[in-house]
């Protein structure tokens, strides 16, 4: 089937053949035709399948009947990178050369006011990274109620970098009177519920992804010790015929660090990541495709969307936690039928990963020695987060478990130390009685009162025949005004105590030298009993 059969434009398909394609890839013999008619389209496909030019292709047909407008798209793509959706626009300048049609660019790391500025014009497409397109619609640049075609592309990978909560936003931005396509390269069932959330009725399109590399690629894998990665990689740069190598880290921090180890010991090299600022980004990667730079270090950002011809070598410094980022890694190289070469410098503890790509290109990696180093083997399971395989993690705030001293050995002549029985104390809640008793039976001073809730051994023999059956009086659970009364009596409490005139007679004391109650009328002091002189009224 040639392009002519999938009912394309005159203008489209001279585009296409001055480019020199001629046959389309199975996603775009599939996906081109349900596009042209508008239906939403869910398709899975690897990257370098050839997906944009099949969204892309017949999107340009479809502007050619859209009125644009300034600062309301017709047309949005969503990218996950700003590598692929640079790679995105440039498709359509390329592929719209004979269409008359505004496209903008929203990435983050350009200039703001630039894209601003580009934004007033009448925009048709709009092709942006998650990011930055919610900072323009919040800052009101951007009104996208007026999107007809929503292209979702590499959604799997919006997963792995955060990005679906900001793409539901958007979505619920849009309206929902309009075509989604919705493109990925894996199918997990996180996406799979976002497909059903976004689409309606779609036809589903599965390409077979790749499942080993290409003929042309020569892999290889090297087994050393963690702390020894740096010189293998070192020495098998020095040891291959190296043109332009790309050198693929895990993390973004691996890779300042491995090229300013690189830089120190005498190689051209230069570092790309999702850090840099975009126009450092792209002079980088423009100064490796020249040839002024001899070898990239880079990131997951430059697997899928990096198009480098005449590349030589792909090295893997750190083996991919994904078995598919493998191939896409080494698929940068051996194209239009050259001969590339990858290596991949693992150590003992990445025997998980590299288990999983083995099961999945069908046939074990050759392995090689580097140097004068030592062939390890791979452990089994996945011992990265545990330091290097020595063990597992304490955790934080463990002390060291003392050591169990061995018993000593008890010698022949034992000294016996008689130690006398310990005699029983017996403690009384009884005071010492004063050094000298009080003067005519005044109350005693404070410090000598007993304090407040104490236990009272001596009641008085008036106390005793008023209340034969309860204990001597004190603070309790029990008692009027306690916790448990709340004004009631309670039923194990004795007949109620008056005073002649049916007022509760004084909380009873006890004397510490007498062991007499004091708070009756016989013991109480001179000047309480004093009646007040009469005034006159």
């Amino acid at each position: 089937m040639s392009f002519e059969d999938l009912g394309l434009s005159e203008e489209t398909l001279r585009a296409v053949h001055e480019l020199g394609y001629t046959e389309p890839t199975p996603i775009q013999d599939k996906a081109i035709p349900q596009v042209l008619m508008g239906r939403d389209v869910l398709g899975c496909a690897q990257t370098g399948t050839g997906k944009t030019a099949s969204f892309t292709l017949p999107m340009l047909d479809i502007l050619d009947g859209m009125r644009a407008r300034a600062r309301m798209p017709r047309v949005l793509i969503l990218e996950p990178t700003r590598e692929l959706a640079t790679q995105v626009d440039e498709a359509f300048k390329e592929y719209g050369k004979y269409h008359k049609f505004e496209s903008a660019l929203l990435i983050g790391g350009s200039s703001m006011s630039e894209q601003e500025r580009r934004l007033e014009r009448n925009i048709t497409v709009l092709i942006a990274t998650p990011g930055r397109l919610l900072d323009m619609i919040e800052r009101g640049h951007i009104l996208t109620s007026g999107v007809k075609i929503l292209v979702i592309d590499e959604a799997d990978r919006m997963l792995d970098m955060g990005f679906i909560p900001d793409v539901e936003r958007i979505v619920a931005m849009t309206s929902p009177i309009r075509q989604t396509l919705f493109f990925s390269a894996t199918m997990p069932p996180e996406i799979r519920r976002l497909a059903d959330a976004f689409l309606m009725n779609p036809k589903e399109i599965s390409v077979d992804a790749p499942t080993s590399p290409a003929e042309t690629v020569q892999d290889h894998l090297a087994i050393v010790d963690e702390r020894d990665k740096g010189k293998a990689l070192r020495t098998l740069l020095n040891a291959e015929n190296v043109d332009n190598a790309l050198v693929f880290c895990n993390r973004k921090k691996e890779v300042d660090m491995l090229r300013t180890s690189l830089v120190r010991n005498g190689f051209d090299a230069a570092a790309i990541h999702g850090d840099m600022h975009q126009a450092v980004r792209t002079e980088t990667l423009q100064k490796f495709r020249d040839g002024k730079i001899r070898i990239l270090v880079a990131s997951d950002v430059a697997a899928r969307g990096l198009d480098i011809d005449d590349l030589s070598h792909v090295f893997n410094y750190d083996v991919p936690h994904t078995a598919e980022d493998y191939i896409h890694r080494i698929g940068r190289t051996g194209r239009a039928g050259k001969v590339g070469r990858a290596f991949t410098v693992a150590s003992p503890e990445d025997g998980k990963y590299v288990a999983a790509i083995a099961a999945l290109i069908g046939r074990e990696i050759p392995r090689v020695e580097v140097g004068d180093m030592p062939a390890l083997a791979l452990e089994e399971g996945d011992d990265r987060r545990r330091g290097r395989g020595r063990g597992p993690r304490k955790p934080a705030g463990a002390r060291p478990r003392a050591r169990r001293s061995e018993p000593k050995a008890a010698t022949a002549e034992a000294t016996v130390v008689e130690r006398p029985e310990p005699t029983a104390e017996v403690v009384t809640n009884e005071r010492p009685e004063p050094a000298a008793e009080a003067k005519g039976g005044e109350r005693p001073p404070r410090h000598r009162r007993p304090r407040r809730g104490a236990r009272v051994d001596a009641v008085s023999p008036k106390t005793a025949e008023a209340r034969p059956d309860e204990a001597p009086a004190g603070r309790g659970r029990g008692s009027r005004g306690g916790r448990g009364s709340r004004g009631g009596r309670s039923e194990d409490r004795g007949p109620k105590q008056t005073n002649g005139g049916g007022r509760k007679p004084a909380r009873e004391r006890v004397r510490a030298d007498e062991g007499q109650p004091y708070g009756s009328t016989d013991d109480a002091p001179a000047f309480l009993l004093r009646r007040p002189p009469d005034r006159d009224t």
